[in-house]
């Protein structure tokens, strides 16, 4: 220490030392960059506890570097700080912030077993990945079959390739892997991340509410069908939350099963579900054994509500017995044409010879209340086709289209139905909510209560159909029918 005191206090001795610590630190210095071993005692190393807040680690030529788990987006080992990695999470993942640990484990095991790990491509590879997923989405979108890519979707794309760019471009499309296998990989993976997404999405939502509908598919297989609308970011979404096949009955019992099962398995509350809405089955709304009864055993704040456009549909079906007649009346002549091959064939001449507006009639389906006041519509504009059409075979009804009253209810009822579809579907959308449902129906009952009031002085202003063939016939509209039926409506 004397010997270092003493020759701080010569300045000669000074300078001469420094440019001799000068050079052995140079010295030092290239023998540290020719020794990686010392380099490598300099780089940050990865602790454990950094997955709680969402990063893992991937070895960069050698080097350690943090990788998040859900952009995949790998920092510099120099960012291998808890201040760092937590200022990369909340500037662009702030909807992650107040994430569990589980949360990141299982998005490091789910990126290890798909090996989603982007950055591991390298060039046309990540390209040629990024291409696959991309057909497999529009596959999806259309329903198509899986097996499309290799017969048709590739095929065609190194036509066009080979046109436009050149063989060798199109041979570039040979590493985009469109298996049957692998879309269906592809497809799996692209709805399992929406799923969780979604999941997640109701999970941080204060509250949410549920629709629950049970149908029957093509294949006779009952399938129950959930609705979820949550908050999310202060806004109102609403999304389709799951499917899944009964296997056996229909029952209140099992329906519960199914979605109190798909709860628990995601981790939803149900104490955060405040409504519930279905239609009026007695498996949904009973009051002993019903869905809505056995949430009340789970969870105390939620409120049941009858689906305002089943509820409207059902009042639909209620009408006068000579309406209800006419109606199943030109369900039978529609029928009579579309579910015969040749008929359908001929009356399409028919109508293109005459110049009509339309050449084919409409088929009406129960389940779908839209089509009903379209099938009238279309057949109340077609009804002198059809009246010539029928004049020359044995079907039973044929006087009917020679019948003004018969033509004239016809008219009335494509009028009123569609006006009951243009309700129908203002109380329909994302947008639509309890409140703004209640004001439309409010409104369309005062709308019947004026248009009553119109028949009653003879103003048939808002029927246009049945007001233009009563004025081309000259003829007298029953009034007390009419208001009878907008009584019930």
């Amino acid at each position: 220490m004397d010997k270092w005191l003493n020759r701080a206090t010569d300045n000669k001795s000074t300078s001469e030392n420094c440019s001799v610590s000068s050079a052995s630190k140079l010295e030092s210095a290239s023998q540290d960059v020719n020794n990686p071993m010392k380099i490598r005692k300099c780089l940050r190393k990865y602790d454990p506890e950094y997955i709680n807040i969402g990063f893992t680690v991937i070895d960069v030529s050698n080097e350690p570097r943090p990788q998040f788990v859900i952009c995949f987006e790998i920092l510099s080992n120099q960012s291998m700080k808890p201040s760092l990695l937590k200022r990369h999470l909340s500037t662009k993942h702030s909807t992650l912030e107040n994430k569990p640990n589980d949360y990141f484990v299982r998005k490091l095991l789910e990126m290890k077993s798909t090996k989603k790990i982007i950055s591991s491509f390298s060039g046309s590879t990540e390209k040629a990945v990024e291409a696959s997923f991309l057909v497999s989405l529009r596959i999806a979108k259309c329903g198509k079959p899986h097996t499309i890519d290799e017969e048709l979707i590739l095929p065609a794309a190194k036509d066009m390739v080979t046109c436009m760019l050149g063989v060798p471009s199109a041979k570039k499309l040979d590493m985009i892997s469109l298996s049957n296998d692998t879309v269906r990989r592809r497809i799996e993976s692209m709805a399992l991340n929406v799923k969780e997404k979604l999941i997640d999405q109701v999970k941080n939502s204060d509250f949410f509410s549920i629709q629950l509908d049970e149908s029957t598919d093509v294949s006779n297989y009952a399938q129950l069908m959930v609705y979820v609308r949550f908050v999310f970011q202060t806004v109102i979404k609403e999304d389709f939350l799951f499917c899944e096949a009964l296997s056996t009955r229909t029952t209140a019992d099992e329906i519960f099963k199914k979605l109190n099962h798909f709860f628990v398995e995601n981790g939803l509350n149900w104490k955060k579900c405040v409504g519930f809405c279905s239609d009026g089955a007695r498996a949904m709304t009973g009051k002993h054994g019903g869905v809505a009864t056995k949430k009340k055993l789970v969870t105390e704040n939620c409120t049941f509500i009858h689906c305002s456009i089943h509820r409207e549909a059902l009042v639909v079906k209620r009408m006068p017995e000579p309406f209800k007649l006419v109606l199943q009346e030109a369900i039978k002549v529609v029928n009579f044409i579309k579910s015969r091959t040749l008929q359908s064939r001929l009356f399409t001449k028919l109508c293109s010879e005459m110049g009509s507006d339309h050449i084919q009639l409409l088929l009406h389906t129960e389940v779908r209340w839209l089509s009903r006041g379209r099938m009238l519509s279309r057949l109340f504009e077609l009804h002198s086709e059809v009246q010539l059409f029928l004049g020359e075979t044995n079907f039973e009804l044929k006087d009917k289209l020679t019948d003004n009253l018969w033509i004239t209810t016809l008219a009335y009822l494509s009028d009123i139905f569609n006006r009951l579809n243009v309700l129908n579907l203002s109380l329909q959308g994302k947008s639509i909510n309890r409140f703004s449902m209640n004001n439309k129906i409010k409104a369309f009952i005062k709308i019947i209560e004026m248009i009553s009031n119109n028949v009653s002085n003879e103003n048939l202003q808002s029927f246009p159909n049945l007001e233009q063939f009563v004025t081309e016939h000259e003829l007298q509209v029953e009034a007390d029918l009419i208001k009878k039926h907008k009584t019930s409506l």
